[in-house]
């Protein structure tokens, strides 16, 4: 990786192929199947919605691709070239970060400290809080983050969709390329939720490639430019977001097969507000 200061988010390079490209990527545990030969684009500067039933594998491939599964099968092409990614670690050092339902953030500790837990800034050898206050600032206010108080306020203060921010902006800090959202407006208000899909739009605008995973069809059709949907461990469809309505969604979640899938570019349905699959 570059020398690029942490809290400076750099767009990756706009090129024709995906930022990461899954091809033929199976997985299994003993004697359950949880990924069929699964392919998968996630180009820069999009948002695509991995979207799916309960026990789909959504979680399966989201791992396999974050470093804590290895594939069976398959291949993972990393700006078109062939990458292993056999632990977090991996990932990270290719710019691939995943904020987790759970957002694995510390209440006792405030904003900076979250956001450099495991990577602190030494000076000599004492902490060097200036450092990391300005960059921690510098990520928080390029993703039009103003909404905390101070980033010195303790993480067991703030509100879900706060908190979702303080995980999201500790993501891009790392020269990320590629950030996996897990379920990121569960359990949120409609004012966190509108806060927390802003965010997600300034991460597509960063000019990163952005991985949604969501039950929330609003959500979904809101916010995301492509659409790849699991069924039983099987991709079954996987396209931009026009070629979509929200029943078709519904139908290949809860089927693995539509009949209203339609061409990219033309119009989408629009189903009942407030739908949501689960």
């Amino acid at each position: 990786m570059g020398a690029t200061p942490a809290g400076t988010v750099v767009p990756p390079a706009t090129t024709s192929q995906p930022l990461l490209s899954l091809r033929g990527v199976s997985k299994h545990f003993g004697a359950v199947q949880a990924l069929y030969a699964v392919d998968l684009d996630l180009p820069a500067g999009q948002v695509t919605a991995l979207c799916g039933d309960n026990g789909a594998g959504k979680s399966v491939l989201t791992k396999c691709i974050a470093g804590i599964h290895q594939p069976d099968a398959g291949e993972l092409l990393w700006e078109g070239r062939p990458v292993h990614i056999r632990t977090p670690g991996d990932a990270a050092a290719l710019g691939i970060e995943t904020v987790y339902q759970d957002l694995a953030l510390a209440d006792n500790l405030d904003i900076v400290q979250n956001m450099f837990l495991g990577r602190e800034r030494l000076r000599g050898i004492f902490l060097d809080e200036d450092e990391m206050e300005q960059a921690a600032a510098n990520t928080l206010a390029g993703l039009h983050v103003t909404t905390v108080r101070s980033i010195r306020q303790p993480v067991a203060t703030l509100s879900g969709g706060q908190r979702q921010a303080v995980a999201v902006a500790k993501a891009v800090m790392w020269n990320s390329k590629l950030v996996m959202l897990d379920e990121p407006t569960a359990a949120l208000g409609v004012a966190q939720t509108r806060m927390v899909l802003d965010l997600i739009v300034r991460l597509k605008e960063q000019g990163l490639a952005v991985m949604v995973i969501s039950h929330n069809l609003n959500d979904v059709f809101e916010v995301a430019d492509r659409i790849a949907i699991l069924h039983l461990g099987r991709m079954v469809a996987q396209d931009a977001l026009a070629a979509f309505d929200r029943q078709s969604v519904v139908d290949y979640m809860t089927t693995g097969e539509s009949s209203r899938l339609r061409p990219a570019g033309s119009k989408s349905a629009d189903a009942a507000p407030g739908q949501r699959v689960d």
